[in-house]
């Protein structure tokens, strides 16, 4: 995959702040990576983004710069147009900072027919028909994980689905049933005074004529396409995964898109420094109850204290 500025694709670098004479805070953060797209011609699921969080009750991390640039991840390409059968695309990384935590994006769903195996990541890609191994889940290892591995295809014309922040990907249905695997489920998280599932695994294909697709998994993950009716062929697009849920993209005759990442971070109302702000506007920072402050990323910017 190629890199993106310093960090490879599929990396979520999380905060990594260096000292500029300001009065250092403590926030919570959550990082979810971009997911992945899922392969084609019944390929696996796309895995979900990488999924790391200190709330609740986890270590905070200590801002102590200035101005810091958060960069959030996009999710892996969906298709530029008919194509060959291909394995999908991972996804890319979302970034904040003091001590490094590092997340990494959802790993792309193997491709059928051209042996194209899944991937390694955040959370791993299905199996695809003709490599029918899935993709290992928390690579890089973290404690706690931050995501799980995909699911696996045994011989016949279907295929896994991508893993999620909170469960495997699911196996594909047995060769009779051509039905692809269910992604797997994402994480609840409520950070931002709401509770929210993010990154839920893709589904995986499926081939045989009326057949159905794998579901994607809660927390943005997409639907793999139905087969067609009458024809022994994939059908469709899957469905992508959400926008600033990382969720992994649905196989089909063309995979869908992953989902792309966010960063949330929670700065107490105690730590509050008077020149708070974010930007560009499409980012928030929003005012929860308790007086704690939430800054919201969907697109890349930066932070000021």
């Amino acid at each position: 995959m190629p890199l993106i500025g310093t960090f490879g694709s599929g990396d979520v670098r999380g905060f990594g702040f260096s000292r500029g004479g300001v009065r250092p805070i403590s926030v919570d953060y959550l990082i979810v990576a971009g997911g992945a797209s899922g392969g084609d011609w019944p390929g696996g699921g796309g895995g979900a983004g990488g999924f790391r969080t200190s709330f609740p009750g986890g270590t905070k991390i200590e801002i102590n710069k200035k101005s810091t640039t958060i960069t959030v991840g996009s999710g892996g390409a969906g298709p530029s147009g008919p194509a060959p059968a291909e394995a999908g695309r991972g996804g890319v990384s979302s970034v904040a900072g003091a001590t490094t935590i590092e997340s990494a994006g959802g790993a792309k769903g193997g491709g059928n027919p051209a042996n194209v195996p899944s991937y390694s990541g955040g959370s791993g890609g299905g199996g695809g028909h003709t490599a029918p191994d899935a993709g290992a889940g928390n690579v890089p290892p973290t404690s706690p994980p931050q995501g799980n591995p995909g699911g696996a295809t045994p011989p016949g014309f279907q295929a896994g689905g991508g893993g999620g922040a909170g469960g495997a990907g699911s196996n594909c249905g047995p060769m009779t049933t051509g039905q692809g695997g269910p992604g797997g489920s994402g994480s609840s998280n409520s950070i931002s005074g709401s509770a929210v599932t993010y990154a839920g695994g893709g589904g995986g294909g499926c081939y045989w004529r009326g057949t159905t697709g794998g579901s994607g998994g809660p927390g943005g993950g997409g639907n793999a396409a139905p087969a067609s009716p009458s024809t022994e062929q994939p059908f469709g697009t899957g469905s992508p995964g959400t926008d600033g849920l990382g969720g992994g993209g649905g196989s089909g005759g063309t995979h869908g898109k992953g989902g792309s990442g966010i960063v949330i971070l929670r700065i107490p109302s105690t730590e509050i420094p008077s020149g708070l702000a974010v930007a560009p506007g499409t980012n928030t920072l929003t005012d929860h109850p308790s007086g704690d402050k939430i800054a919201t990323f969907t697109v890349s910017g930066t932070l000021t204290i």
